[in-house]
């Protein structure tokens, strides 16, 4: 990764704080597609090796002229609002970062105020509960917005990432906020029949990868939306404007007439393709020298935790190749485990023979990285979302992939497993399901 490349991963998340399990209770259900995102979105921040969250909130205090920031040395939240008091957050603010926005605020004339001992925002407090959740472990700098132009909250965007780039380490930015608050009647804010409009353009600037169209929404547009996010937005859009576009709409609903939107703005491509790249490495350093390849010396992000994983190998033109990995992880570290699975699938699968040095440059790699697997019953499968586990009673088990190509149901999946177990046909088995994070070249 390029030295000036320091922001790895920028994108959007919503606040409601219903979302939040200990808080929402039974009504979490009408948020579930927003949950699921924050779940991938936290997922890919873990991911991209973001050491430092810096997350600019709406719901900080709000001041005419002035940016501000909660001061440190330590940031904690709570939903002691929400009836939740027990739900907390406390996380170390990255004073090093935080020194460096201020320095670089105030080179280009912005004034900037230090919040100190105030809890957190649930502006803040919502997607750092998602993050701290889904396995992310790092520190914060918490910022808030202004009555300052549009143009301003641009240029203070770059402020922060010039400030993120002499800190020198992985950042992920997370811009916080809800789209329209007036989409039906008795939406919070009141209605408004246009409010679509505004939500309708943001989520096809970001489904079209054309951020820029952001910056140009009308204000008129986005008044009548009664919106909370658009100058969080502006911050992560002006942060982000020297790296390349790489947006991706994660989810979006509008279950109480506010609009919830989970999408990517940006994401370092080096980071994403750090799995399959160590995966070939595995592979062609065996076969051609046979030996074992070493796991890179500095382990950031996902490759650093202990994970479990399979590797697959295919032909440019999709045919299988092998595939091998792990339902627990066996080794220190993601890296290690990709390692020999990637020299596994190469040379162990029964099903093909070894790979040969002709083939090597025709090959293609992917990994996906297993999270926890859940019980569940047979209702609750879902082949293009889950990946499942059977065990009988003589200890055999079986495992199958999600979104595997030609596999419609839970019924076809479910007996693709059984038979690879070698479980005859009609014996009782028990299920667990898992999810998967795909990295692919």
């Amino acid at each position: 990764m390029s030295t000036n490349s320091f922001l790895v991963f920028a994108g959007i998340a919503p606040h409601p704080p219903i979302m939040v399990p200990e808080v929402g209770g039974d009504s979490i259900h009408e948020v579930l597609s927003s949950i699921n995102g924050m779940t991938e979105f936290s997922r890919r921040v873990v991911a991209s090796g973001a050491e430092t969250v810096v997350l600019i909130s709406p719901h900080a205090p709000l001041l005419e002229d002035s940016f501000v920031v909660y001061d440190g040395p330590s940031a904690a939240g709570s939903f002691a609002r929400f009836r939740s008091p027990q739900t907390k957050i406390h996380l170390e603010i990255d004073d090093e970062l935080l020194n460096h926005i201020v320095s670089t605020g105030i080179d280009e004339n912005y004034q900037i105020t230090r919040i100190t001992n105030m809890e957190l925002d649930h502006g803040t407090s919502v997607p750092l509960y998602f993050l701290l959740q889904n396995g992310w472990h790092g520190q914060v700098v918490a910022l808030g917005y202004s009555f300052l132009s549009n143009d301003d909250h641009l240029r203070f965007g770059s402020c922060i990432k010039r400030a993120i780039d002499l800190v020198g380490r992985r950042v992920a930015l997370v811009a916080s906020g809800d789209l329209s608050h007036r989409l039906k009647p008795d939406s919070p804010a009141g209605y408004n029949p246009h409010a679509h409009e505004f939500d309708e353009e943001v989520v096809a600037a970001v489904q079209a990868n054309e951020p820029l169209k952001i910056e140009l929404i009308d204000d008129h547009r986005r008044r009548m939306a009664g919106e909370c996010g658009y100058r969080s937005m502006l911050v992560a859009l002006g942060a982000t404007r020297e790296m390349k576009p790489n947006c991706e709409l994660i989810s979006y609903e509008a279950p109480f007439g506010v609009g919830y939107m989970v999408a990517q703005l940006a994401a370092d491509n080096d980071v994403l393709c750090e799995l399959p790249a160590l995966a070939r490495r595995a592979v062609e350093t065996r076969v051609w020298t046979g030996m074992d390849s070493k796991p890179p010396k500095r382990l950031v992000g996902i490759l650093a935790e202990r994970a479990a994983c399979f590797v697959s190998i295919k032909t440019k033109d999709g045919e299988l190749r092998g595939c091998i990995g792990t339902i627990e992880p066996s080794k220190n570290t993601l890296a290690e485990e990709i390692i020999i699975n990637a020299v596994s699938a190469a040379s162990k699968d029964p099903r093909f023979y070894p790979v040969t040095a002709d083939e090597l440059s025709n090959l293609r790699y992917s990994v996906d990285v297993l999270f926890e697997p859940e019980p569940a019953t047979f209702e609750k499968l879902d082949p293009k979302v889950y990946g499942v586990i059977v065990d009988d009673e003589k200890g055999r088990r079986g495992l199958l992939l999600p979104d595997i190509p030609g596999i419609t149901d839970a019924k076809q999946q479910v007996e693709i497993a059984t038979r690879k177990a070698g479980i005859p046909s009609g014996t009782p088995v028990k299920f667990l399901r898992f999810e998967v994070r795909r990295f692919k070249e």
